[in-house]
């Protein structure tokens, strides 16, 4: 799974560089062929896609914790805590981010090209809503390696990704960018949590007695 995990986010660096390294014109170009006008099925799943993304990801970790509160799952409560923890490391760059390159929504630069499904006030690079759903999508995977978790996991993460362009509110590179930071933020998180539990010597959190 480690493996797995490394080869998605060499992938995802890859491909943000190549599209970095093209000009604008590509970046919007693609943008216009994934806004453009398609089925009203496709336009409804986009939005109900995009809306589920902080209510999956903020409820993930919450749902695990309760449920190992009750179980008395240590390994679920230390599992929650990890998740949890790599969505709030994402959530702080990916802000940072955003106030860094101040870049303006798509349909806010090209206002005769882009049809938005909704004017957002917020800026676009990266994309907080693929950032935070590759971050849940990884730490999920990460620590429950399990096919039947990472399949829906990262179909539901490209989802995401493909709706913030389909519903014009996103460029290509923002979408590539938050994947990335999603990867990334639930990898980097993901190897402080095992170096922090073997140092406390895989200390219980949950007393089972």
């Amino acid at each position: 799974m480690r493996k797995f995990t490394t080869i998605i986010l060499l992938l995802f660096v890859s491909m943000t560089f190549t599209a970095e390294l093209k000009a604008q014109n590509a970046d919007i170009n693609l943008l216009k062929s994934l806004n453009s006008p398609t089925p009203k099925v496709l336009r409804d799943y986009s939005v109900f896609v995009s809306n589920t993304t902080a209510v999956i990801s903020l409820s993930t970790p919450v749902v695990m914790g309760v449920s190992a509160l009750i179980s008395k799952n240590d390994d679920l409560l230390k599992d929650a805590i990890y998740v949890g923890a790599s969505i709030g490391l994402d959530v702080a760059l990916t802000y940072g981010l955003k106030q860094t390159f101040s870049r303006p929504r798509p349909y806010i630069s090209y206002p005769n090209d882009i049809l938005p499904y909704e004017n957002l006030t917020s800026l676009s690079f990266p994309s907080g809503h693929s950032s935070i759903a590759f971050a849940t999508a990884t730490s999920l995977s990460l620590s429950n390696p399990k096919w039947y978790i990472i399949a829906p996991s990262y179909f539901w993460a490209f989802s995401v990704g493909y709706s913030r362009m389909n519903l014009g509110v996103h460029y290509p590179t923002d979408v590539l960018a938050g994947a990335v930071l999603g990867v990334g933020s639930a990898y980097v998180t993901y190897k402080i949590n095992q170096w922090y539990w073997k140092k406390k010597e895989h200390k219980k959190l949950i007393n089972n007695y």
